[in-house]
């Protein structure tokens, strides 16, 4: 009897071969490809055909013959989710809520779906990775209202289909999505085929009765959530969970959004009655800054359409190894190589046998240029061991000649810095140009790198 042949499915795309390779050669990815069941044995398995629904059945339109309507959204009752969301839920969309094991997925639908029921809708969560008797246990200590909200504990898809053409809830959450099965499939749970396929059930359902299905998403070692790419293709919004397990503050992102902007923060607090949304983070995440210290400084960042006042942290220090240490959290290492490179070539700095450490504090995650200047100031105050003024807040990007750049939406950050009693802002000087006039607050317009360490006072003594 000949042996079976194996055949190896991409982790990514989905493509088969019948041999291994290191790299896919649909994708490139690497160390992607996965055993599968041999093939006589699979054809066995897959004799059942699947049972697919047919098409629609409409006829193609102008867009004169379409009716707009007015996308209409309704709150999930939770402030900082209808911010990322961009107003609240919109019926018949799929989203996709990602993020690291135990960062509070479940918690935080599980309050989405009180806060639904409590508005009247019907409710069905749907776990497949826990008993019903331990949502339960989750929702009482979270005093989650129970009055419309109904749990299901399940993974095959024909029921999980069948239960919700019977109850027909206004919205469903799906936990998780790598744990539900097709049952006529050979293919093992979590694997590319089933999460395909069990997506796009769901979003037939979604888009064909109206219901908002919210489906949980496991994160593999680099981040990404597992399964096929083209998950994150079918459905209409995902959302990402950020955050440390040693703070208690939580970050939700949308990394894709079709009824809203991608460049909202939500910023929640994790505590015993569960996720607790953060209304005003400039003021908590400065309220344990340190007095009196060399090396920190305060930028106002711009996270999608709010202005947030973080501190940005520095460390230079005498090195005794031959390559001084560079150690970055919440920003790209790379870019502030280049800012210490620009100290040093336009500042005369001498970093060369310093080791330096850069930290944006509360967990908090930058990627705008206008932290540039914020994190010079906070190298050269700690070189220099020079206290800037608690009263002072810096932005603006830099260049690699030491010039500084104008930045978007200084007014914005400049009402939220007088908000919270700072007096004194270094910022660009081209910025300066388009504003009008600000009674409250003293501006020091700088062209340079140079130019903003003599407004600071920190060339040194």
């Amino acid at each position: 009897m000949a042996r079976p042949k194996l055949s190896y499915t991409c982790s990514v795309c989905g493509a088969q071969t019948a041999k291994w390779f290191g790299q896919c050669p649909e994708c490139g990815s690497w160390n992607t490809l996965e055993e599968g069941a041999p093939a006589a044995q699979a054809a066995e398995h897959e004799k059942k055909p699947l049972r697919q629904r047919g098409g629609t059945g409409s006829r193609a339109m102008t867009f004169d013959e379409i009716e707009a309507g007015k996308q209409e959204y309704f709150p999930t009752g939770i402030s900082e989710l209808d911010r990322v969301l961009g107003g609240g839920l919109v019926d018949g969309a799929l989203l996709l809520f990602g993020g690291e094991p135990g960062i509070g997925k479940s918690t935080l639908l599980l309050q989405v779906c009180s806060a639904l029921s409590r508005a009247g809708k019907r409710v069905l969560y749907v776990t497949g990775e826990e008993s019903a008797r331990q949502v339960k246990m989750r929702a009482v200590r979270l005093a989650a209202d129970r009055t419309n909200m109904l749990v299901l504990a399940e993974n095959a898809m024909d029921a999980i289909e069948e239960k919700l053409n019977a109850i027909q809830p206004d919205c469903a959450v799906i936990d998780s999505i790598q744990t539900m099965y097709r049952p006529d499939m050979a293919s093992a749970p979590g694997s590319v085929s089933q999460i395909r396929e069990c997506a796009s059930l769901l979003m037939r359902y979604a888009k064909t009765s109206g219901c908002t299905i919210m489906l949980v998403g496991h994160v593999t070692k680099e981040g990404a959530i597992a399964g096929p790419r083209v998950l994150e293709h079918m459905v209409d919004v995902v959302l990402s969970f950020e955050g440390d397990h040693q703070h208690e503050y939580r970050l939700l992102r949308a990394n894709k959004n079709r009824f809203g902007s991608v460049n909202e923060l939500g910023v929640f607090e994790m505590t015993e009655r569960g996720m607790t949304p953060v209304d005003n983070p400039s003021e908590t995440l400065l309220s344990q800054r340190a007095k009196n210290a060399s090396g920190s400084c305060v930028l106002c960042a711009m996270e999608g359409s709010r202005p947030m006042l973080v501190d940005i942290q520095a460390l230079a220090t005498q090195s005794y190894y031959t390559a001084p240490r560079r150690t970055v959290n919440g920003m790209d290492s790379a870019r502030i190589m280049l800012l210490l490179a620009v100290l040093e070539k336009r500042a005369g700095l001498k970093l060369f046998n310093q080791d330096v450490y850069i930290n944006v504090a509360g967990g908090i995650s930058l990627s705008e240029p206008a932290a540039d200047l914020a994190v010079c100031m906070a190298v050269v105050s700690s070189l220099r061991d020079i206290v800037l003024p608690a009263d002072t807040a810096i932005m603006g990007e830099v260049g690699l000649a030491g010039e500084v750049r104008a930045i978007a939406h200084l007014d914005r950050r400049i009402a939220e810095c007088a908000r919270l009693g700072f007096t004194d802002i270094v910022c660009p000087r081209d910025s300066v140009k388009k504003l009008p006039a600000q009674p409250d607050i003293r501006l020091h317009p700088v062209d340079t790198v140079a130019q903003a360490m003599a407004v600071l006072g920190v060339f040194g003594r």
